[in-house]
């Protein structure tokens, strides 16, 4: 059971139709501001590379700091919307922020150049399909949780983001006992990372979601190198773990992996890092760890064959847009960016596969996550590739290679949408639901540093 007053607060979510722009989730932070002169301040932190003002809502007078930013993925807005309503909270409630006992600082949006490009499907409808072909996520070095400094080994990175300056600047200055860096993904069921165990912590996040009719999600981690430390709890993501998986197991090192995290920033102040992963859709297989008729290595090469099929059809057509393609676009981009990075994925599932270890049925949770990937990839990264050619076409660059790209890559899209519908395991899940977990986490992540 949940303490009562986090469950009191789990009522305090009111009902929520749609996502927020940009604009309004600026625009909530100076409302509060406004309203609540005595107990809030807002203040400038940075500047996007657009030009966008990032605001930042410093809330109480405890030594400890909270620092909590939305939208470090543009594609994450579930984020904006937890901001605000812990925001709201906080400004509202003196005896929550004796509770909490830190001094926040929240950051509705740290990207909003990249969020305008999602604000295509923002107010719904809320289908796969929509969201996919209204999708856009930043190629890797131009996504703000992935552009802050590293030097391991032969990975190097110093290219930061203005975005990424505003945040370490911040953690510099607030030295934070608590983090939060809210994301989202898309499909399957509710996990958290945390940077590092925290038992007395862990059940309560486990139980949250299931509160709010959400299955936690019991299946397969980002990346084989991610450590767990429950069900549906890992260790925070790091570039050094991350190398060290791939040399470890033979795997050819990327050309570049980037930059490193926030957390990995964060961690020489010994801040507690939480990140709740919220899907948009729910599939209820990803909580069943009983075991399937399929064997884990037979799955493997199932996902790796659509990753590879997905992989050929970006190449071929990038390779035949490519020297007509003149706008540089983000869409461009990010395209070239995860057709490149997805490379080496098939070949690392098969060898996966032929490992001792995945000659065993796959439970049921795992399964799901194989599918589900190649199910996400395709509608996500193919769909931006077709943004990419209509806004060729939409500056007026519509030659004849282009042109021909686009019609083949969309009826190959119509097939891997059709797919997707009669695969017909996503269900819809209420925003609400999905921000009251989000903030749930948070709090009662501080509250159990505060107690």
């Amino acid at each position: 059971m949940l303490p009562a007053w986090l469950e009191a607060e789990l009522e305090s979510v009111p009902e929520i139709e749609v996502f927020s722009t940009a604009d309004e989730l600026v625009e909530g932070l100076r409302a509060l501001a406004e309203r609540h002169p005595d107990v809030a301040s807002l203040r400038r932190v940075g500047t996007s590379r657009l030009g966008d003002p990032l605001l930042c809502l410093t809330i109480g007078s405890f030594e400890d700091n909270a620092l909590v930013f939305g939208l470090p993925h543009p594609n994450e807005p579930i984020g904006g919307l937890s901001a605000l309503h812990l925001a709201r909270r906080l400004c509202e409630d003196a005896e929550l922020r004796q509770r909490l006992g830190h001094r926040w600082h929240v950051i509705a949006c740290i990207d909003p150049d990249g969020l305008r490009l999602n604000e295509g499907w923002l107010k719904g409808p809320f289908t796969r399909e929509h969201y996919a072909r209204n999708f856009y996520r930043p190629a890797g070095d131009e996504q703000i949780e992935w552009t802050f400094p590293l030097d391991y080994k032969t990975a190097y990175f110093d290219d930061v983001l203005p975005e990424t300056a505003a945040l370490m600047r911040l953690i510099d200055q607030l030295r934070p006992t608590l983090m939060c860096s809210l994301h989202n993904t898309e499909l399957g069921g509710v996990y958290y990372y945390l940077s590092r165990p925290e038992p007395g912590l862990h059940g309560v996040l486990q139980e949250i979601p299931s509160r709010l009719g959400l299955s936690l999600d019991r299946g397969e981690p980002e990346s084989p190198s991610i450590a767990q430390f429950a069900d549906g709890i890992f260790k925070m993501p790091d570039i050094e773990t991350i190398y060290d998986y791939y040399v470890e197991h033979g795997d050819p090192l990327p050309a570049s992996f980037g930059g490193n995290s926030s957390h990995t920033y964060a961690r020489p102040y010994g801040t507690l890092t939480l990140l709740s992963e919220l899907p948009y859709w729910d599939d209820a297989r990803v909580s069943d760890a009983s075991p399937s008729s399929t064997s884990y290595a037979d799955a493997l090469r199932e996902q790796a064959a659509g990753f590879r099929e997905l992989v050929g059809w970006m190449d071929d057509i990038l390779a035949a847009t490519d020297e007509d393609l003149s706008s540089g676009s983000p869409f461009v981009r990010a395209s070239r960016y995860f057709a490149r990075i997805m490379a080496t994925s098939p070949d690392s599932m098969e060898k996966r596969a032929a490992e001792p270890s995945s000659q065993r049925p796959a439970t049921v949770a795992e399964l799901a996550s194989l599918q589900d990937s190649v199910h996400m990839f395709r509608l996500r990264y193919a769909g931006m590739l077709l943004r990419a050619l209509d806004a060729e076409v939409g500056i007026g660059n519509a030659t004849p290679a282009i042109r021909t790209a686009r019609t083949r890559l969309a009826a190959q899209y119509d097939a891997w949408v059709a797919e997707d519908k009669a695969a017909g395991c996503a269900e819809p899940i209420p925003i609400r639901s999905l921000v009251a977990t989000q903030y749930a986490a948070l709090i009662a992540s501080a509250e159990f540093l505060r107690r």
